[in-house]
């Protein structure tokens, strides 16, 4: 017996006539955003920041440059450098990228010494402004310190008001200002001792590092949250966020920071360097942001002794066994979903294209804020390969989704460059509480994960014709190597098991009434 069947090209505009009119019929039953609510760079986990620093080199500032340029993935708002040239400091802080700035030679040569620190930030706590780039300076009893930070103090508000009311003057917003008013309060006699008071006081998540006359103090939170790693070059100690900013001055990478510990380096009287390790008396177990592997990292670097791009990879490989799909090409969200990917297609054994072209050249001030300019925002950073999509089944996969505006967004440029259909894998799992030890997110109600009680509906506003998610255990599995201990859970990963490994005191102890702005003073720009 023989079954009918239509010509192939009569079916097929069959089928899509089909899953238009399903898609239509799904979309319906959901409100859709307006272009106003299409917020491009409110629809991602945006950077932390990065740290940089060097002792007893005489390119110091140079090779900070370089370190921060590195690290610049890590914070685009702003960056600054503090050098010491054994009789004072020197200061120079510039709005915008690195390169913009920090690869002219009369404004390195403003920065002498062998000795700095540099930071490239992004601003999770205070506002856009000069007087909130970091490293912050201070002139103490024992002489100047400055002090740079990744990360987020969860108790910063809390012992602000607490210092303001005891008559402390605050110039910037920046929770880092608070550590050296403590410094300064602390009794003890010695820097070093001073700084370890201030941030013994502290809650959160941080890598920090303090620059005075002879020294160059690193420090890691109790939990180790934010990454940090020790390097050499030329026999000269440094510390930075990643290895990658290690690698790109031919530096030797030591060690990680310990979570809990500080390490103090200082120069001699007959110019040799000690190094000094004070570690916690009772330490506890390490939980580095599972983010920094899925999202943050440069893929090149290692954080806490693993491979970022082996991490992602293996995430999308247990991803396709997790969440398989019949499709004929796999195709990553540039740039973070790329190695993702290529575990998917490996894993899978459906062939990776760059289906998707990123445009590296469109920066933040580029999109005007017009609803006409902003229609035109992924495009103006993601064009479409026809030539690879065209008439396929195509799995997108992205490392995270935040909001889901983008997501609409890139479906439906898929759709438009002739995919038949569109399956969104997700290389971690759902989004559905906000962090504080660093990572700016969206308030939890404008989450994706929190706008819509299960997966077919989040996939009908996103337009795909299926969304998976990669399992808690399916990440930790790919970092760690085996499934999320429940009762002491190996990673820090509050944002998607709502499992906060600190206090957060300035969080719960806020009322109705406490002020939102923090300072009363706006800078022009």
């Amino acid at each position: 017996m023989r079954y009918w069947r239509e010509p192939r090209d009569r079916l097929g505009r069959r089928l899509s006539l089909w899953r238009w009119v399903s898609r239509t019929i799904w979309r319906s039953s959901v409100t859709l955003p307006s272009d106003d609510d299409f917020d491009l760079e409110g629809d991602t986990l945006h950077e932390e920041c990065g740290v940089f620093g060097i002792l007893g080199h005489s390119d110091a500032s140079t090779l900070t440059a370089l370190g921060l340029h590195a690290l610049q993935h890590r914070g685009q708002e702003a960056a600054g450098i503090v050098s010491f040239d054994g009789r004072q400091f020197y200061q120079e802080k510039r709005m915008g990228l690195v390169g913009d700035h920090y690869t002219d030679p009369a404004l390195l040569a403003k920065l002498p010494g062998t000795m700095s620190i540099g930071h490239t930030r992004y601003s999770t706590t205070g506002e856009v402004a000069l007087r909130n780039v970091q490293p912050l300076f201070a002139e103490l009893e024992a002489g100047g310190i400055a002090i740079a930070h990744n990360g987020n103090f969860t108790n910063g508000l809390t012992l602000r008001k607490q210092i303001i009311a005891t008559g402390a003057i605050c110039q910037s917003t920046s929770d880092t200002e608070v550590v050296l008013h403590l410094i300064a309060r602390s009794r003890h006699s010695s820097t070093t001792d001073r700084f370890i008071d201030a941030i013994r006081q502290m809650e959160g998540g941080y890598a920090m590092l303090a620059l005075t006359r002879t020294k160059l103090i690193a420090a890691r939170d109790p939990v180790g949250i934010r990454p940090l790693v020790m390097g050499e070059l030329d026999g000269k100690p440094i510390f930075c966020s990643e290895t990658c900013a290690l690698d790109i001055i031919g530096a030797k990478y030591i060690r990680d920071v310990e979570n809990g510990e500080v390490i103090i380096c200082e120069i001699q009287p007959d110019g040799s360097i000690s190094i000094e390790e004070r570690k916690q008396a009772r330490k506890a177990p390490e939980r580095p942001c599972l983010f920094e592997y899925v999202y943050f990292a440069r893929p090149d670097s290692m954080v806490s002794g693993r491979s970022v791009y082996k991490a992602r990879k293996h995430a999308g490989m247990n991803l396709a066994k997790e969440a398989p799909v019949e499709a004929d090409v796999v195709v990553p969200v540039p740039d973070g979903g790329t190695p993702a990917a290529i575990g998917y297609a490996q894993q899978s054994g459906i062939p990776f294209e760059l289906g998707i072209i990123r445009n590296h050249y469109v920066g933040r001030t580029f999109i005007e804020p017009t609803q006409q300019i902003r229609a035109f925002g992924v495009r103006l950073k993601h064009s479409a390969n026809r030539a690879e999509i065209a008439g396929k089944r195509v799995v997108l996969i992205d490392d995270s989704i935040v909001r889901g505006t983008t997501s609409v967004k890139i479906v439906q440029m898929i759709r438009d460059a002739g995919a038949t259909e569109v399956h969104i894998r997700v290389a971690s799992p759902m989004i559905f509480h906000s962090d504080y030890y660093g990572i700016d997110t969206p308030d939890p109600d404008k989450l994706l994960a929190n706008q819509y009680h299960d997966l077919e509906s989040m996939c009908r506003f996103i337009g795909a014709d299926s969304l998976a998610f990669l399992s808690i255990d399916g990440l930790y599995e790919a970092v760690g190597g085996e499934k999320r201990n429940n009762a002491a859970p190996q990673f820090t990963d509050h944002y998607f098991t709502g499992d906060y490994p600190t206090l957060l005191t300035d969080l719960n102890g806020r009322s109705n009434n406490d002020p939102k702005q923090v300072s009363l003073l706006k800078e022009a720009g």
